[in-house]
C-alpha cells in the first residue's frame, strides 16, 4: 500500500464526488451545494463563497483519503469493496453528525432549528441526512461518497 495511491485516489475520488454532487444539483435531484455550504462559513459573498468552498471541499477530500489510507494500513487490507464500505460510512457520518449536528453549531451563516424569524440566515440547516435540501439528497450524497471510497480503495490497492 502506498500513500501516493491514496492521494491519487483521493484526487480522482474528490473530482467524482464533487462532480456527482454538482450534477445532482443541476438535475434537480437535490438543492444541496456542498462547496457553497462550506464556503459561506468564511465569506458572505456568494461567488467568493463558492470558490472557497470548492478549494475546501477538495482539501477535505484529500484529508479523508489519507484517513482511509491509515485505516487500510491498520487493518492490513485495501480494495475497492472495502473503500466502498468506508465511503458508505463516510456518507452516513457526513449526513448525520457532521453536517446535521456539528456544522450548524460553528457555521456563522447557517440557521438552526431554533432560529427566529427576525434573525435571517443565509443558509437553512441541512437537517438529518440533509433532507431539508430534498428527499433525494441522501441518495445522491451516499452514492457520491460510495464512489469516492471505491476510487480511494481501488487506487490504494492498485498502488500496492
Amino acid at each position: 500500500m502506498s500513500v501516493w495511491g491514496a492521494l491519487a485516489g483521493g484526487f480522482a475520488g474528490t473530482l467524482v464526488l464533487t462532480t456527482a454532487l454538482r450534477a445532482g444539483n443541476e438535475l434537480n435531484l437535490t438543492r444541496m451545494d456542498l462547496p457553497f455550504l462550506l464556503g459561506t462559513a468564511f465569506s458572505d459573498d456568494r461567488t467568493r463563497a463558492k470558490a472557497i468552498g470548492y478549494v475546501l471541499h477538495f482539501l477535505v477530500g484529500m484529508g479523508f483519503a489519507l484517513v482511509y489510507y491509515a485505516i487500510f494500513l491498520a487493518v492490513d487490507r485495501s480494495g475497492w469493496w472495502l473503500g466502498a464500505a468506508f465511503g458508505l460510512a463516510h456518507g452516513l457520518f457526513s449526513g448525520t453528525a457532521l453536517v446535521n449536528t456539528l456544522l450548524p453549531l460553528i457555521h456563522p451563516r447557517m440557521g438552526t432549528p431554533s432560529t427566529t424569524a427576525p434573525s435571517v440566515a443565509l443558509l437553512e440547516p441541512p437537517g438529518f441526512m440533509m433532507l431539508n435540501y430534498g428527499v433525494q439528497t441522501p441518495l445522491v450524497s451516499l452514492a457520491a461518497h460510495v464512489a469516492f471510497g471505491t476510487l480511494v480503495g481501488g487506487f490504494v490497492s492498485l498502488a500496492g
